[in-house]
């Protein structure tokens, strides 16, 4: 019986998932931990697919692993814990195409491309909806390029090494781009944050008196004459005017 598991490359621990699949096999977890922990040292920090292939009548296994997805190699070379959230507008790293066939020569018995050049245009797609630059350029640019045969020397000589002052280009040159990034993201919280205020204001503006509360209007006419108040001095004087000359 095979099991599939996704788990941290040296760091898989129990949990429901885990002890769904396994535990009614009857196998001794603590063993399956152990022995997936060790297979999986060298790729410590990434998600890698693991098959077990599970005797229940025994109650043995064995472990084979398989390489961690394009993503989290792409990722790992990056030091990124997660892809950008939206590859269109923020970019999150800068990689040289070096390392990019460095990463498809690790993956590429693994791929449906059947040779090198074809694995380095694949993994340069996954690059695309991560956010990330190659060579100072879009992913997609990139792509192309391969196609037109620009990266064909780096690909058949299968440099895997850029040059230490290319990295540091390339990371300058990124350092810039997020600095851009960084200003735009800022100026529209900002304008989020000025508008958000603005219809605020506008609701507290425009909210309606409670039932029964007077307008300024009628509370300044009710001071004028409200009901069963006396009368104001002159207006009482006019009043014993009338009343006498009615009587003459």
């Amino acid at each position: 019986m095979i099991i599939k598991l996704l788990v941290e490359g040296g760091s898989m621990k129990p949990g429901p998932a885990i002890s769904q699949k396994l535990g009614p096999l009857g196998i001794n977890l603590g063993k399956v931990m152990q022995d997936v922990n060790k297979s999986t040292e060298s790729f410590k920090g990434l998600k890698v697919p693991v098959e077990l292939d599970v005797n229940p009548k025994t109650k043995t296994f064995s472990v084979k692993v398989s390489s961690p997805p394009v993503a989290e190699l792409l990722k790992k070379e990056l030091g990124l814990e997660l892809g950008s959230g939206s590859a269109k507008k923020i970019k999150v790293g800068n990689l040289s195409i070096e390392q990019v066939i460095s990463i498809s020569k690790t993956k590429l018995d693994h791929m449906l491309a059947k040779d090198l050049k074809k694995a380095v245009k694949s993994v340069v797609g996954s690059c695309v909806s991560l956010g990330i630059l190659v060579e100072d350029k879009e992913a997609k640019e990139i792509e192309q390029d391969i196609v037109a045969g620009k990266y064909d020397k780096e690909i058949k000589e299968e440099k895997t090494q850029a040059a230490p002052e290319k990295l540091q280009k390339l990371s300058q040159y990124f350092a810039e781009v997020k600095r851009k990034q960084d200003a735009m993201l800022k100026k529209e919280e900002e304008a989020k944050a000025a508008a958000e205020a603005a219809a605020a204001a506008q609701a507290t503006t425009a909210a309606p008196a409670a039932p029964g509360a007077a307008t300024a209007g009628e509370a300044t006419a009710g001071k004028a004459a409200a009901p069963g108040t006396p009368a104001a001095p002159a207006e009482a004087g006019k009043k014993q005017e009338v009343k006498e000359q009615k009587k003459k």
